[in-house]
């Protein structure tokens, strides 16, 4: 059986394991993202000097990927991977076959491909996190846009405030971070002192969490909602931190509840998913995404 030696590239670390043709993912580690490119693309080639007989290598990618080009546009946490040629310079330094996505776009295709939306062919991913990315699939293929910016859900205006003359954003709105620093606001506290996960747990007990967490879960279904109109895709997929609380779908199901209990003429409800895969997604996604540019 084949095998790909896939990369996720992150922040704080980078990821690597051998993914088979069939998904399965094996010999996982990782190093600290390092602080130049040169510094990679050595570590990298530690990896690959022990994986002789992979058929080629998948690259998971913050930022706005060009996977044709091969460069990344945009920024991200990592400064010096946007604007060099990584595709070519892997290339030529391994002597393999380099293919690399988005990890957004990496963790929507490996629901695609072996998840939650494995039947499906049109479905929409979106990560919640610190800030709202996502991916739009179209017959299993990422739709990357004009711009590279197909699946930027989080730039989406979600409201305006007029006394501040202000628009706010679906990242600005409806992040898990949006929720612990509105919560520290009303409570005179630093935002930084308080714990996401605690206001999220504890939300039924204290009327203050309560209030931003609802909020949070109904910014989520606004922005379901309006992506099943934009694109009417077949399931609408949920990833990220949130996806594992064991309460999301309800929650967020309330909320549709209330848009669909009043918007009478809408009558195409959102099928939404929790994603499958977790902290292999974008190993298994950027697998995916190098087999089916080499068919």
């Amino acid at each position: 059986m084949k095998e790909y030696l896939a990369f996720d590239v992150g922040g704080t670390s980078v990821k690597y394991a051998l993914c088979n043709e069939e998904g399965e993912v094996s010999s996982a580690s990782k190093f600290k993202t390092p602080d130049t490119l040169d510094q990679m693309y050595l570590e990298m080639e530690k990896v690959v000097h022990n994986c002789p007989n992979v058929e080629g290598i998948a690259l998971s990618m913050p930022g706005a990927v060009d996977s044709d080009g091969g460069i990344i546009y945009g920024s991200s946490a990592i400064n010096y991977i946007h604007g060099p040629n990584i595709k070519e310079d892997l290339q030529n330094r391994f002597h393999k076959p380099v293919e690399l996505e988005n990890d957004a776009n990496c963790a929507a295709l490996a629901e695609v491909w072996k998840g939650v939306a494995k039947e499906e062919s049109d479905c929409c991913f979106i990560v919640s996190g610190t800030g709202i990315g996502g991916a739009v699939i179209k017959d299993k293929h990422v739709h990357h846009g004009n711009a590279l910016h197909g699946g930027e859900f989080g730039y989406m205006i979600m409201r305006y405030e007029p006394s501040e003359g202000k628009y706010y954003t679906w990242s600005d709105d409806g992040s898990t971070v949006a929720v612990t620093k509105r919560v520290a606001k009303e409570l005179g506290k630093d935002y930084h002192g308080l714990d996401g996960k605690e206001i999220f747990d504890h939300a039924n007990v204290n009327e203050v969490y309560k209030k931003y967490v609802d909020e949070y879960y109904r910014t989520l279904a606004m922005g379901i909602y309006n992506l099943q109109y934009a694109y009417d895709p077949s399931m609408i997929v949920i990833g990220g931190a949130i996806s594992t609380r064991e309460e999301l779908l309800d929650k967020v199901n309330e909320q549709l509840d209330i848009i669909f209990g009043q918007l009478t003429h809408a009558h195409v409800r959102p099928n939404i998913k929790v994603c499958k895969f977790g902290n292999d997604a974008n190993l298994i996604g950027a697998t995916y995404h190098y087999i089916q540019r080499h068919g």
